[in-house]
C-alpha cells in the first residue's frame, strides 16, 4: 500500500529505481479515487516509483484516466485542475508535491496582463473494452459511444435503460414498462412485442449476456464503470441476438486496498400524478489487503402513477416498485491472475400498464381490470483472468435467470376452430394473462493479444444453453381456461475468432469469423401436442441450424487526430416455434449483413464521428398481432435499412462540454412472405413498406458544465433535449399506427463537494405527452387509440455522500 514517503524513504526509493532511459507507454486504467489509491496503481501499471511528502495529499480526489500513457502523462491527467503536480526526480521516479507559483516581480507602471482564455484539458485516450482485446479509440473501424460512468448521477441511474437511451441517440427502446421493453439500435428494429424471438440488440453485465429471447430488464445503473454501445451488426464477437449492435455495461469492480461507501436519496414529485421516493447504498470492504475485496450495492424506488383510470375510479393507477442489489467479490492470488464472482438481482412489480385512450384523456383511459406487470431477473457469473503482458486469458461461467409476468385486458374467445373468427364486438370482457421463465447457461474461453495501434488477435470457444417457457391463460369470471403455451430451448457451440494487423504504416486490416451450430427444439405446454401441433406437425421435431459469419474492416489514421473506417459483418438469430391462438408454428431464422464506412475525429477542442451504413436483412422475424388479438411471431419478409448518423462533442472553454447528435434511418420491406392472417389482415399487410419501430429520425443536443464556487465546492449543470422521429408500431394493418414525433427534455444541477452534495433534476420540462408505444392491450387495439405517453413533468431532489 502507497503510503506518504518521509524524505528517508522517498530518498531510498530514488537510490534503487532503475534507471530509465525512455518511459514506454502502457494502458492506464484509474478511476476516479484517492491519491494513495491511484498512485499504488499507476506504479502496478507503468513500473515507475512515485511518492509525497505531506500526508494531507493522500485523501486527495483525482480524475480518472483510461488509455495508453506513460506514468508522466497519466500523473498530469489525473491532478488536472488541483494544486498538486508531479515533479520528475529521477528515471520512471515522481514526486508529487503541491505546486507553488512563482513569485511575481513588481516593476514600475506594469503593462495590462493579458488574459488567455482558458483552454480545454486534452482529450484522454479511450479504450473500447467491449472489443474484447481493448482497442484504442483512435484504432477502432466501426461505430462506437462510451458513457463513462462517473458522469451518470443517481437520477440518471435510476432510470436505467432509459438513461442510455437519453445519451446516445442510436438506441431506440419500446415503451410498453419497464421490465418489458426491447431495445433497438440505428435503424434496425423488428417489432414491439417481446415474444420468442431474441431481441436485435445484445446486452452484456461486464462479461455476461444478460438475456437472449426475453424482454430488457431494465437493470439500473448505479455503481457503473462505464456503459459502451458497439453498433451492429457485432456477429463475430457476438453470436446470435446482436443485428443492430451490443450495449454492454460494465460494473465497478471491488478496491482491495481502501474501505469505502456511499449513500444516495431523493424524493420525486410527478406532475398530475403520485410523488416517488428512492434511495441506496454501497460498501466496498477490503476482506485482505491488496488480495481479497468485496464491494455490495442495495437499492429501492417508488415511482408514482400519472395514469388515471375513469371506468373503475382510480387516479395514478401505474405506479411501479423496484428492489434489488448487487455483489461482487475479487480476488487476486498474485502472478497476474484475478478472479471475480458477481451476482446481481432485481425485481420491478407494476401495478398497472401506463397507456391512455386519446379519445378520453391524455393521461386518462377506460378498462375494467388491472393490467400489472412483474419482472424478476438474476445473474451469478464467475470471471478468471491470467495475464501475461499484452496476452490475455478469460475464462467465465454464468447463469441468468429471468421471470415476467403480464396481463391485459381482452375479450372472450368464441367457441368456433376457425382461425379467421373473431370474438364478437359483445363478448364478455377478459384477462388474458401470460408468464415466460427463461432460463440460461453461458460459458466461454478466449485467448486475447494486444498490440500498438489496434493490432492483436482473438481466439475464443463458447457454449449457451437457452429455455423459454411460456405459460397463457384466459380468465373470463368465474372461469380460468389455460391455453397453448409454448416451450423453446436453444444450444448453441461457438469458435470464433479476429485479428488486426498492420501492413503499412497507419493502415490496419481486420478479419474475423464465427462458426455456430445451434440445436433448436420445442414443445407445447398446458395443451395435448397433436391440438397443438395441428397446423404445423413438423414443428414439434427438433432440427439444428449451422451459420458462419465473416467480417472485414479496415481503418486508416489519415492524421494523428482523424481515422478513417470500413466494415463488412453479418448477424443472425436462429428460429424457433410460436403460439397462434391454440396452434404451434415454426418460425425461421434471419441475417442481416451490414457494410458501413465512417470518419472519427479527436482534438482537445471537438470529437466528430460520422458514418453511412447500408443493412440486408432477410427473413425477418417480427412479433405480430393475429385477428383474435393474440400476438404472435412470423417471418416477415426480407428488407434493407439505410443509415446516416452523425455525433460530436465541443469544448469551447474548459468546463463547458456540449454535445450533437443526429440518425436518419430509411427502411423498406422489399420482400414480403406470406404471414397467415385473417383475409383482411393479410390483405392489408400488403401495403407495408417500413419496417417497424424505426424511426425516420432522432436526435440529441446537450452541455455539461462545471464550475468552482470556492475551494472543495463545485456547481455541475447538465442537460438535454432528444427528438424521437416517427416510425410505425409494427407489421399489419392493427399494427401499422404511427408513433414518435415528440421531444424529451432534461436537466440536472448539482452543488457540493466531491464526498457530498444536493442536487435537483427534472425530467419532460416541456411537459410534454408524446406517443412512445402507441398499445396497452394488443386484444384492444383494434377498438381503442391507445397511446403511452411520457412521464409527465417530474421533479426530484436528491442527495449523495461517499466516505
Amino acid at each position: 500500500m502507497v503510503r506518504p514517503a518521509s524524505p528517508l524513504i522517498l530518498a531510498s526509493i530514488l537510490v534503487t529505481s532503475p534507471a530509465i532511459a525512455q518511459e514506454r507507454a502502457a494502458e492506464i486504467n484509474l478511476g476516479a479515487s484517492r491519491l494513495d489509491t491511484a498512485i499504488k496503481q499507476l506504479s502496478r501499471q507503468t513500473g515507475a516509483s512515485i511518492g509525497f511528502r505531506e500526508s494531507r495529499l493522500a485523501g486527495l480526489q483525482i480524475r480518472p484516466v483510461r488509455g495508453r500513457f506513460t506514468a508522466s502523462q497519466a500523473l498530469e491527467r489525473m491532478l488536472l485542475g488541483t494544486d498538486i503536480r508531479a515533479r520528475r526526480v529521477a528515471p520512471a521516479t515522481y514526486l508529487v508535491e503541491r505546486f507553488t507559483k512563482p513569485a511575481v516581480v513588481r516593476r514600475p507602471r506594469p503593462s495590462p496582463p493579458v488574459v488567455q482564455p482558458e483552454r480545454a484539458p486534452p482529450p484522454e485516450e479511450i479504450v473500447v473494452t467491449a472489443t474484447k482485446r481493448d482497442i484504442p479509440l483512435g484504432s477502432y473501424p466501426g461505430g462506437v459511444q462510451i458513457v463513462d460512468g462517473s458522469e451518470l448521477s443517481a437520477a440518471e441511474s435510476l432510470r436505467g435503460t432509459e438513461a442510455i437511451e437519453a445519451r446516445i441517440a442510436s438506441v431506440a427502446s419500446t415503451h410498453l414498462g419497464p421490465g418489458r421493453n426491447k431495445l433497438f439500435i440505428r435503424g434496425i428494429a423488428d417489432s414491439s412485442f417481446v415474444g420468442p424471438t431474441q431481441s436485435t440488440v445484445g446486452q452484456y453485465w461486464g462479461n455476461s449476456r444478460i438475456t437472449y429471447s426475453a424482454p430488457d430488464p431494465n437493470l439500473r445503473l448505479y455503481d457503473v464503470k462505464s456503459v459502451e454501445v458497439l453498433e451492429g451488426p457485432q456477429g463475430t464477437l457476438y453470436g446470435a441476438g446482436s443485428l443492430g449492435g451490443v450495449v454492454r455495461v460494465v460494473p465497478r469492480s471491488p478496491d482491495l486496498a481502501n474501505f469505502e461507501g456511499s449513500a444516495w436519496g431523493g424524493v420525486l414529485a410527478v406532475q398530475h400524478g403520485k410523488p416517488g421516493v428512492d434511495g441506496g447504498a454501497i460498501l466496498n470492504l477490503p476482506i485482505k489487503q491488496d488480495v481479497i475485496g468485496l464491494r455490495m450495492l442495495a437499492f429501492g424506488s417508488v415511482e408514482g402513477g400519472y395514469i388515471d383510470d375513469v371506468a373503475r375510479g382510480l387516479e395514478d393507477v401505474n405506479r411501479v416498485r423496484t428492489f434489488g442489489g448487487r455483489a461482487g467479490l475479487r480476488i487476486d492470488p498474485g502472478d497476474d491472475w484475478t478472479v471475480d464472482l458477481n451476482a446481481v438481482g432485481q425485481r420491478i412489480d407494476g401495478d398497472d400498464s401506463q397507456y391512455a385512450e386519446r379519445s378520453i384523456g391524455e393521461l386518462d383511459r377506460a378498462s375494467g381490470i388491472a393490467q400489472p406487470f412483474r419482472n424478476d431477473y438474476w445473474l451469478v457469473d464467475l470471471v478468471a483472468r491470467k495475464n501475461w503482458g499484452s496476452l490475455e486469458l478469460t475464462s467465465s461461467l454464468g447463469y441468468a435467470g429471468q421471470y415476467v409476468f403480464e396481463r391485459f385486458e381482452g375479450t372472450e374467445l368464441t367457441d368456433s376452430n376457425d382461425p379467421a373468427v373473431r370474438p364478437t364486438a359483445s363478448a364478455a370482457a377478459a384477462a388474458y394473462s401470460q408468464a415466460n421463465r427463461i432460463s440460461m447457461i453461458t460459458g466461454e474461453l478466449r485467448l486475447a493479444r494486444r498490440g500498438e495501434n489496434g493490432t492483436g488477435w482473438l481466439l475464443a470457444a463458447s457454449l449457451l444453453h437457452n429455455r423459454t417457457q411460456t405459460n397463457r391463460r384466459m380468465d373470463v369470471a368465474p372461469f380460468r381456461t389455460p391455453l397453448t403455451g409454448v416451450n423453446n430451448g436453444v444450444e448453441e457451440a461457438t469458435i470464433y475468432g479476429e485479428a488486426t494487423v498492420e501492413p503499412v504504416d497507419r493502415f490496419t486490416l481486420t478479419l474475423g469469423g464465427r462458426l455456430t451450430h445451434a440445436s433448436l427444439s420445442g414443445s407445447s405446454e398446458d395443451i395435448a401436442e397433436a391440438v397443438a401441433f395441428r397446423i404445423d406437425p413438423g414443428a414439434r421435431a427438433s432440427r439444428s441450424e449451422t451459420r458462419f459469419l465473416p467480417s472485414v474492416a479496415a481503418a486508416y489514421r489519415a492524421a494523428d487526430r482523424l481515422t478513417l473506417f470500413a466494415r463488412f459483418q453479418q448477424g443472425f438469430r436462429p428460429g424457433g416455434i410460436a403460439v397462434r391462438r391454440e396452434f404451434i408454428q415454426r418460425f425461421a431464422g434471419d441475417r442481416v449483413s451490414t457494410a458501413e464506412a465512417g470518419a472519427r475525429y479527436r482534438s482537445p477542442v471537438l470529437d466528430l464521428a460520422l458514418s453511412v451504413s447500408a443493412t440486408r436483412w432477410t427473413d425477418i422475424q417480427a412479433d405480430l398481432v393475429d385477428g383474435f388479438g393474440f400476438p404472435t411471431t412470423a417471418n416477415a419478409g426480407d428488407g434493407r435499412v439505410l443509415s446516416i448518423g452523425m455525433v460530436s462533442r465541443w469544448r469551447p472553454v474548459a468546463g463547458l462540454e456540449l454535445d450533437a447528435a443526429l440518425y436518419l434511418n430509411n427502411s423498406k420491406v422489399t420482400e414480403r412472405a406470406f404471414v397467415t392472417l385473417p383475409v383482411e389482415d393479410a390483405v392489408a399487410a400488403a401495403e407495408v413498406e417500413r419496417l417497424p419501430n424505426v424511426a425516420d429520425a432522432t436526435g440529441r443536443i446537450g452541455a455539461a458544465y462545471t464550475h468552482t464556487l470556492r475551494d472543495g465546492l463545485e456547481l455541475t449543470a447538465n442537460g438535454y433535449a432528444r427528438y424521437v422521429g416517427k416510425s410505425t408500431l409494427g407489421i399489419g394493418p392493427l399494427l401499422g399506427r404511427l408513433q414518435g414525433d415528440y421531444v424529451d427534455t432534461g436537466i440536472e444541477v448539482r452543488v457540493g463537494e466531491a464526498r457530498r452534495g444536493i442536487s435537483l433534476s427534472i425530467t419532460n420540462l416541456l411537459d410534454s405527452r408524446g406517443n412512445r408505444f402507441a398499445l396497452g392491450s394488443p386484444f384492444l387495439i383494434r377498438d381503442r387509440d391507445q397511446t403511452t405517453p411520457l412521464r409527465p413533468r417530474s421533479v426530484r431532489l436528491g442527495f449523495d455522500l461517499s466516505f
